[in-house]
């Protein structure tokens, strides 16, 4: 097993990964920029070492100054969590090439799936339905009206670097498409360093359904079941399940099937997320691959009781899976409420600044997955999330009341946070009844919840 892993981020998944670690008995060595000195990651690791200033660009992503730290520390591994780095083929290479073993798939596949239209394409050649569009990167403005026209309006343009909701744009008529077009480029360039975008197909109020993949280095490839990730504001997950309400075993089969194949044809090796759009009568239809951790990975692990942070670690040491990931088998129900320093009175405008008051709920089938901590300044630099809050229950209903009653006992003073709005849901009728889909927040916030 490895002595001791390099964690090249920063936050809940940094102590995540820590805490994974220090179970294993791995030792650690957190990096962290000016703005994180104060970061529980940095508090509970074995050492920690600054990488730079603020700003992303001048830390967390600077590759040079990870492998400088992860050299000096004398690691064995990185493990790079999810965003900055975690699907940059780029630097697992760069790690190979220091004889430090990066903590996630070959680069191979991450550049098969980790380039959207790329991915759609390994997709279509492994059998896997795809949305219609466009059959590569779109340069021009009239390139992208003559391919919106032929398959037809509504669309979505969509970034083919990064995730998170950035880089994505609606067009429901010419008008849309080229101020949409121009707005998703600038989006993606700032965001991702790469301005190229694609066309497909929109689908009207789908369902946003992934599956969670594992697979290790001997060949074994399996699915540990869905997640519904279809509550989502501007294209960013608010709230998800495991598992979905929707799905049938019929449709979870040919879900899971088409999932498994999909990680093989790309000779795919550790945690990987095949993420799919499900329309009303259970067309799905490939979206993207995630070649890391997910956020919401956390539910996968309440439902099937695994740890898939240590998998991970065990798979990147050349280890077979383990028998409850190999086998997997659901147990239970699990819902996530991701929370974030945000105000949904001012359109969940980011409320950055520091915590004068901190109280985690508990009980029975709660989880917490947190950074803060009373005193805490949240910083303006990075991903608003300050904590995932998970129920776990022997049905969904009870998950459901489980999440309320904890909503109910979080306290975060001193800023702004989506907990009301989140509490909103879990009273909503249509939620309770798993009716929803991906314009779900949309039209909560213009009935303002009265529905429920």
């Amino acid at each position: 097993m490895f002595n001791k892993i390099l964690i090249a981020n920063r936050g809940e998944i940094a102590l995540r990964v820590i805490r994974a670690c220090k179970e294993l008995g791995i030792k650690t060595v957190a990096v962290y920029s000016t703005a994180d000195a104060d970061s529980l990651p940095v508090q509970v690791a074995d050492e920690a070492i600054c990488i730079g200033g603020p700003a992303s660009a001048d830390s967390y992503l600077k590759i040079d100054r990870i492998i400088s730290a992860a050299e000096i520390a004398d690691v064995d591994a990185i493990h790079p969590g999810y965003g900055f780095l975690s699907e940059n083929a780029h630097f697992a290479e760069v790690c190979a090439s220091c004889n430090i073993k990066f903590i996630g798939p070959p680069p191979s596949a991450m550049r098969a799936m980790g380039d959207k239209n790329t991915a759609r394409e390994t997709a279509k050649a492994a059998g896997v339905p795809i949305t219609p569009g466009s059959d590569g990167v779109i340069d021009t403005e009239t390139e992208a009206l003559k391919i919106a026209r032929k398959i037809g309006y509504p669309v979505m343009i969509k970034a083919t670097a990064g995730g998170g909701g950035r880089g994505m744009r609606p067009a429901h008529n010419d008008g849309s498409l080229v101020s949409g077009f121009h707005s998703a480029r600038t989006e993606a360039e700032k965001a991702f360093g790469n301005p190229g975008v694609y066309l497909e197909k929109l689908i009207v109020e789908p369902r946003h359904i992934e599956f969670q993949i594992f697979a290790d280095e001997h060949g074994r490839v399996v699915h540990l079941g869905e997640r519904d990730c279809s509550i989502q504001r501007r294209n960013q997950k608010i709230v998800e399940e495991c598992p979905s309400p929707f799905l049938n075993d019929d449709l979870r089969k040919k879900m899971g099937k088409a999932s498994v194949k999909l990680a093989q044809a790309v000779g795919y090796e550790g945690a990987g997320t095949i993420e799919f759009l499900v329309d009303k009568r259970g067309n799905f239809f490939f979206m993207e691959m995630n070649t890391r951790i997910q956020v919401e990975h956390t539910v996968t692990e309440e439902v099937y009781g695994v740890d898939l942070v240590k998998e991970q670690i065990w798979v990147a040491n050349g280890q077979h899976l383990s028998d409850g990931v190999a086998n997997p088998r659901p147990r239970h129900f699990a819902i996530q409420c991701r929370i974030n320093a945000e105000d949904p009175t001012r359109d969940f405008q980011p409320c950055p600044g520091r915590i004068d008051l901190y109280y985690a709920p508990g009980g029975r089938g709660v989880r917490v997955d947190s950074h803060a901590y009373s005193k805490y300044l949240i910083p303006p630099n990075y991903d608003s999330m300050i904590a995932k809050l998970i129920t776990l229950g022997s049905t969904r209903a009870s998950s459901i009341a489980r999440m309320s009653r904890a909503l109910g006992e979080y306290i975060i003073g001193g800023i702004s946070t989506t907990i009301p709005f989140q509490q909103m849901i879990m009273r909503n009728a249509d939620f309770r009844k798993g009716e929803y889909d991906t314009g779900f927040v949309d039209r909560l916030l213009r009935t303002g919840g009265t529905k429920g």
